[in-house]
């Protein structure tokens, strides 16, 4: 094909099911599908429906070169936008931007609206001052008082050198460990700053109900289109990401979603992770990740194709989004729900009960033969399930 022709979306990834589903709905469009990773054996790259993988550093290992290999690609005239689907996309975009311009439009929030999303002890001053409910938070080495049921966790999505200056600009960690403390217990503060490389926060812990996620994508401040999820089960019993979910619509959590959204003026794709307090009802805030999501295919399965929304935005064609999805369908990611039995098996919490093995095997059984819609697992195209079964055994062993 004639490069003056071709139209390319650049997808960076690691094993995530959105990547996938992202190089189906671009290529249902037309849109060639550029995969990149440092891995081989992605998914996303054994699609039938992908014709061009390329090899970059990791992220992981140094965000320099990640970003050079991305602008290497971008600079290419038929590369029109970069689909922001790893944790450490919209950072890189966001504190690089000037580079990212000349070649290719980017939809994410600029470092300004960044570090308020980033930082989980910021993002809860915003929420506070959006009128959005939100757990109480505190620095770890501001807490004194450890008499009520508590959860310590990362201050930052991301441990980079623009919030930690002990970091280079090649340094960027994750810290997804979650510290659950019963009341009365006093947690070891040293010892889990050492760990988390930082001082994390501390949230009370909020009894919920249920999780919820609320999607959605910013045009300077507009809400385009937007998107909500009942989350039945993560990757563990204790929360995590959702690997078994229900698209539903909830004018309050509607309104929640937004109010926080507008009051940012946001711009860009946000996932807005909430729960329900199962003494108040309110849906209370837990996260936002300025990306594509890990349950992005159910929100494609139930109509709000959220990759192709972004390319439209990107490429000065919003008037084709189209907003609104169907209700009550459900999605699995089939090795997530093997990693929720995994955490039922292995995992413990002083504050979660542990449901029984037997009881989980036969309710995901269950779940998996009234719905059987799932992420990455498509008769048309095979090989993406095979791969990613391929690496969650090679993980284990």
């Amino acid at each position: 094909m004639d490069d003056a022709e071709e139209q390319s979306a650049l997808i960076p990834t690691g094993f995530d099911a959105g990547s996938y589903t992202s190089v189906r709905s671009l290529a249902a469009e037309g849109v060639n599908p550029v995969v990149a990773s440092e891995y081989t054996d992605v998914p996303a790259a054994a699609s039938r429906f992908c014709e061009e993988f390329v090899r970059i550093p990791s992220p992981h290992e140094d965000l320099v070169a990640y970003r050079d290999a991305l602008l290497g690609i971008a600079a290419r005239p038929d590369v029109k936008t970069v689909l922001p689907l790893r944790p450490q996309d919209p950072y890189v975009f966001a504190k690089y931007a000037d580079e990212f311009e000349p070649y290719v439009s980017l939809v994410t929030p600029p470092m300004e609206t960044l570090r308020t999303v980033q930082d989980r002890l910021k993002l809860v001053e915003t929420a506070e001052a959006a009128g959005v409910p939100a757990p109480e938070t505190r620095l770890l080495s501001e807490v004194d008082d450890w008499g009520e049921q508590r959860i310590v966790k990362s201050r930052y999505n991301l441990l980079v050198d623009e919030y930690l200056p002990s970091l280079s600009p090649r340094d960027v960690l994750t810290v997804k460990s979650i510290e659950h403390v019963e009341a009365g217990d006093r947690p070891d503060v040293e010892a889990i700053q050492e760990s988390m490389q930082h001082d994390p926060i501390v949230q009370e812990f909020v009894d919920s109900s249920d999780e919820y996620l609320f999607g959605a994508l910013y045009d300077h401040g507009e809400a385009l289109t937007t998107f909500q999820h009942r989350q039945v089960r993560g990757d563990s019993y204790r929360g995590g990401g959702g690997v078994y979910r229900e698209s539903i619509d909830d004018p309050e959590l509607e309104a929640v979603g937004r109010k926080l959204l507008d009051h940012m003026d946001y711009h860009g794709l946000a996932c807005i992770e909430y729960m329900k307090d199962a003494e108040t009802g309110e849906y209370v805030l837990t996260e936002i990740n300025p990306r594509l999501w890990q349950s992005l295919p159910l929100a494609v399965e139930a109509g709000a194709d959220f990759p192709l929304d972004y390319w439209y935005l990107a490429t000065d064609q919003a008037e084709l989004i189209e907003d609104g999805y169907e209700t009550g369908v459900g999605s699995h990611l089939l090795y997530g729900e093997f990693q929720h039995l995994l955490s039922v098996v292995s995992d413990d919490s002083p504050i979660v009960d542990r449901p029984s093995v037997a009881g989980t095997v036969g309710t995901i059984a269950s779940s998996c033969l009234q719905t059987p819609n799932f992420d990455v697992l498509k008769f048309d195209d095979p090989m993406p399930f095979l791969q990613g079964i391929g690496h969650f055994v090679r993980k284990r062993t």
